[in-house]
């Protein structure tokens, strides 16, 4: 049984803020099993490592006694989450909804201990809700309160629209809080509105108010915005092992250190301990982000996975061998017959634009059947068949045709 100091340094090493820590001090003090919530809106089918974050608090919750309320925002997901958006979201349909939770419940015991995991659906309160208890959640807010939200307020002063159902996302997620008697809220930190507005609405329905805590958002593998599907930098948890481990070898080397922070479980001394030694010289942080890779591709994939990745990983991009599965792709050749090399990158996939086909080449990270290519000027005929290469990871056997 841990201290509640102890207790207390777990939870701070996955959050960014407690929202009253003196509260949540006391709370643990008496012993009483936390009722702990975490809300996820079913806006994509697939979570990636940046939702993991919370997840990994939840973990910790749970490894601490308490019982953990991963609650599916299947209601919320019909308004559309505004937090951190410049303009209304778009709402999903039900179908999708439906469709996107059942994934969720599955990823989500890849972390979270099942028998400790309570799944909560919040439309089985918000549905059962009339018109007129509606309007009384509503009563309990104003507009100047509401204002008062950071991505609300640029929009307001911008003349930009903001649609009344947007107020109801934070009064829903809020009144959630009071449906689940919650004791502590977990959430990114765009969602620090939200989770203060539940302790508000707890107060109003005598109910003692929430921690809020809020936990960092981790920054995708360019290392500067945060990590999304829509810009392309995320690491998804059911991608393929090797997929997943030559994801997380592509981090620098200084942002392997906040991976390690808000993904590992490995004891915080260890990862200061390896830190140390890094920069002294002694070990290779390569060294060091194969731990990493190991470690998170095991959490996803069933132990010994991590070590496979591993040595695929070490064959494919230090001992120069291609994988064993390459995609196959067809592409046209223009009229001439003849297809410039910038063009078969782009039209096979393997680049977004015959200018980053160009400068890929001027880079020296292309290469066809294994040799460097240098010449931008590199035409293929119809007929011919080549297995290319961008990069570590961009690998395809392509195939010219006749238009």
């Amino acid at each position: 049984m841990l201290s509640v100091d102890e207790s207390l340094t777990l939870i701070k090493r996955g959050a960014d803020e407690i929202l009253l820590e003196p509260d949540l001090v006391e709370r643990l003090r008496t012993g009483k099993r936390l009722r702990v919530k975490a809300g996820f809106d079913p806006t994509a089918p697939d979570l990636h490592l940046g939702h993991t974050v919370l997840i990994n608090l939840m973990r910790q919750f749970q490894e601490l006694g308490h019982e953990v309320m991963f609650l599916i925002g299947d209601f919320t997901g019909m308004i559309g989450d505004p937090t951190g958006k410049n303009a209304t979201r778009k709402p999903l349909s039900r179908d999708e909804i439906i469709e996107n939770a059942r994934t969720y419940e599955e990823q989500v015991f890849k972390i979270l201990h099942p028998e400790q995991t309570l799944v909560m659906f919040n439309s089985s309160w918000m549905n059962a809700m009339t018109s007129v208890d509606m309007i009384k959640l509503a009563a309990t807010y104003n507009v100047a309160r509401m204002l008062e939200r950071d991505d609300f307020s640029k929009r307001y002063k911008s003349g930009q629209s903001i649609s009344i159902h947007e107020f109801l996302y934070p009064l829903v997620q809020g009144y959630d809080s009071v449906a689940m008697k919650a004791d502590v809220e977990l959430g990114g930190t765009d969602q620090k509105f939200n989770l203060l507005v539940g302790r508000e609405l707890q107060k109003h329905y005598q109910q003692p108010p929430q921690i809020a805590i809020t936990v960092p958002i981790l920054e995708g593998l360019d290392g500067v915005q945060k990590m999304s599907k829509s810009l392309g930098n995320y690491i998804g948890i059911t991608e393929p092992p090797d997929e997943m481990f030559g994801k997380l070898m592509s981090i620098s080397d200084e942002m392997m250190w906040r991976y390690f922070e808000l993904l590992s479980f490995r004891p915080i001394a260890e990862i200061e301990s390896w830190r140390r030694d890094v920069a002294a010289g002694s070990v290779n942080p390569r060294d060091v982000k194969f731990q990493l890779g190991e470690e998170i591709v095991d959490r996803f994939h069933g132990a010994g996975a991590g070590a496979r990745a591993r040595e695929a990983f070490i064959r494919r991009f230090q001992q120069g061998a291609l994988p064993e599965e390459i995609s196959e792709v067809s592409v046209c050749a223009e009229s001439s017959g003849e297809l410039p090399i910038a063009t078969l990158l782009r039209e096979a996939g393997l680049v977004s634009s015959n200018a980053e086909g160009m400068r890929m080449i001027k880079q020296g990270a292309v290469r066809v059947d294994g040799e460097r290519i240098e010449d931008r000027g590199l035409t293929f005929s119809a007929g011919e068949s080549h297995v290319v290469q961008v990069g570590k990871r961009r690998i395809a056997r392509i195939s010219v045709r006749c238009q």
